[in-house]
């Protein structure tokens, strides 16, 4: 058994990760679960050892964690974004990070149509109109806004961006976008920023990376943009949306509502928004479902088996290709 554990690749996990990870990582490696934060002592003693790193998608991964593992060889993440890996540091060090797109990008993409849809037609506060008696008591609900028809712009337009344009198609949606440059071969209505495009449509949805490029990229100047009439969906990162400049466009009806997946500080999210009834607000679960957290997992697993045995990577991060 000694010599079978010698053999198997020493890893560090950096975050709480599920069962269907962990399992199928004991299972490949020698795996020291958060033990630069539970021993220190102990993960120093070990750290010489530690080859691979895997994490969930806001795990931290900073330069100084990596310049404590001088064998480190590759940085897995389950997760599509990896806004708190330092990737540069890794890349100083030819250390590849990978990450999980792809196979979460339809459950994303569902999630923001229902985000908006919730919003706008109020379904949750319809459930809880029913459920307090309030349908008996003061009648039929207020009206709502409708869904169908309406002008879509999406922030973002990678893989999820796209699966968002292709279900909203399906509500005879006018679709626009922002990104860095137009892409070829789309012919949605382009806007060089979310400013401009933010004044084009009713539903503003944010699909884009985190990270120090996109940080704020929703502030006060779009949601003006955005109007009294628009709501705000985000399924990407907390902090592409300027939280504070958001919560006061809520409270002044400079925007008419928001769906909100992410927040800047999760798992906590702004008490000034649970008391709104214009928005609905989900616990970051764009990815969460049975299916999708599996094919994840086997994912960055498949990453960690196939660097080990010198085989091309799965799915490495951007920066590294």
């Amino acid at each position: 058994m000694a010599e079978v554990a010698l053999s198997r690749p020493h890893i560090l996990t950096v975050a709480k990760l599920p069962p269907f990870l962990m399992e199928p990582l004991n299972a490949a490696f020698v795996v020291h679960d958060r033990l630069h934060e539970s021993d220190p002592a102990a993960f120093a003693k070990v750290a010489p050892e530690i080859r691979g790193i895997a994490g969930g998608g806001e795990s931290k991964v900073p330069r100084s964690l990596m310049d404590q593992l001088p064998a480190l060889e590759i940085v897995s993440i389950m997760g599509v974004g990896y806004d708190g890996v330092d990737v540069p540091a890794a890349l100083e060090r030819h250390v590849p990070v990978t990450h999980t797109p792809g196979v979460l990008t339809d459950e994303v993409a569902d999630l923001a149509i229902g985000l908006m849809l919730s919003v706008a037609r109020r379904i949750p506060q319809a459930d809880q109109y029913v459920r307090t008696g309030r349908w008996a008591r003061d009648g039929a609900m207020p009206l709502t806004r409708k869904v169908s028809g309406a002008r879509l712009g999406i922030v973002g337009m990678g893989r999820i961006g796209q699966a968002i344009a292709s279900r909203a198609e399906a509500f005879g949606m006018t679709i626009a976008y922002t990104t860095r440059s137009a892409k070829p071969g789309l012919s949605y209505n382009f806007y060089p920023t979310a400013q401009a495009l933010a004044a084009q449509v009713d539903f503003l949805v944010v699909s884009t990376p985190g990270g120090a490029g996109t940080r704020h990229l929703i502030n006060a100047d779009v949601l003006k943009a955005l109007g009294p009439k628009g709501y705000l969906i985000n399924v990407a990162r907390g902090s592409v949306v300027d939280e504070a400049a958001l919560i006061d466009a809520l409270q002044k009806g400079v925007i008419a509502g928001a769906g909100l997946d992410v927040f800047e500080k999760e798992p906590h999210a702004p008490a000034a928004l649970w008391a709104m009834d214009n928005v609905v607000l989900t616990p970051h679960i764009a990815s969460g479902t049975w299916e999708t957290r599996q094919a994840m997992a086997d994912l960055a697993v498949a990453n960690l088996r196939a660097h080990f045995a010198g085989q091309p990577l799965l799915s490495p991060v951007p920066e590294w290709r």
